[in-house]
């Protein structure tokens, strides 16, 4: 694997929500109320988005059967005057009969086709240049998969979610200090501010950006078995204030409800998938290059896990 340019960071947390699990655990326990709330939360977060689908079904996808389905996750650090980009790319499949789901975190830096541009480029730029759908429409293209679903997360107010289910607990493997909080070896249970500097730190990893995406899973990870505990609902008003303000989804209220009912077992078994490839130069620019065939690799992967093949 090539050696990652050094460049400034930016100040945004890079990992974000599953916000589908946190938004609908546990629905009805507590009545017309807490539905009232949860729906009134997830028309403030749906976002519908226009496009065409570079991969396309061979029928309408079917929540209530059960039916496989892809979630685009995007960490996007957005401030006055600068749209920003998908610094955390995380394509997430969800296999109810399996129980199961696989989560590839896609290297910011990796050189791609951007749909819609014709041009090859960071991964990343896609949002940059187009927003979600351009997004969506390249990672369709690149793992040549149906993108059913996104969320976007506004990476600058993640500990406030964080904070709201009551931190989260991570298994870490490195001991390293970032921000002025020491992370030990083992469980940790961390607060909001915590997660965000755990899941940041890159430069003190000898795997660079892997180990800092392997440590943005465990804490997505831990905050949706947070936020889908009973207990958690005990604060769900804060959850969901939370959730309003940080994050954009295509996925409609009724979509939600269908997901929790069919699909909320898939949490407990998750494959992290990680892409392999090697860094280098084009000029002046670094990027992240994948091989055809470890590519056709992780397709073959995730067509498998989707039922498409």
């Amino acid at each position: 694997m090539g050696r990652h340019k050094p460049k400034k960071k930016r100040r945004g947390l890079k990992i974000f929500l599953v916000v589908l699990l946190v938004l609908v655990a546990g629905i009805g326990a507590y009545g017309y109320s807490i539905y009232h709330n949860l729906s009134k939360a997830a028309n403030a977060v749906h976002s519908p988005v226009d496009r065409t689908p570079e991969v396309k079904r061979s029928s309408d996808l079917e929540l209530s059967k059960r039916e496989p389905f892809s979630v685009l996750m995007l960490g996007v650090d957005e401030r006055a005057g600068d749209k920003g980009r998908s610094d955390t790319m995380i394509v997430i499949t969800v296999n109810p009969k399996l129980k199961s789901m696989e989560m590839l975190s896609i290297p910011r830096d990796t050189y791609v086709e951007i749909v819609g541009r014709g041009t090859q480029d960071k991964i990343n730029h896609a949002y940059a240049f187009g927003g979600v759908e351009m997004s969506m429409n390249t990672v369709e293209k690149y793992l040549d998969i149906p993108i059913d679903y996104y969320v976007k997360m506004n990476m600058e107010g993640f500990q406030d979610i964080v904070d709201a289910v009551g931190g989260v607990t991570v298994n870490n493997d490195l001991d390293f200090t970032q921000g002025g909080h020491h992370f030990a070896v083992g469980e940790l249970n961390l607060n909001g501010k915590e997660a965000l500097n755990y899941a940041r730190m890159r430069k003190n990893d000898a795997r660079g950006d892997f180990g800092r995406q392997m440590r943005q899973r465990q804490v997505i990870q831990g905050v949706m078995n947070k936020g889908a505990n009973i207990s958690a609902l005990w604060k769900y008003d804060d959850v969901l204030k939370a959730l309003s303000k940080n994050v954009e989804t295509n996925i409609s209220f009724d979509e939600m409800k269908s997901i929790q009912k069919n699909y909320a077992d898939a949490r407990h078994n998750i494959e992290q998938i990680q892409v392999e490839g090697s860094g280098g130069f084009i000029g002046k620019v670094w990027y992240y290059f994948v091989s055809d065939e470890e590519r056709a690799k992780i397709q073959d992967k995730l067509k498998e896990h989707l039922e498409l093949k």
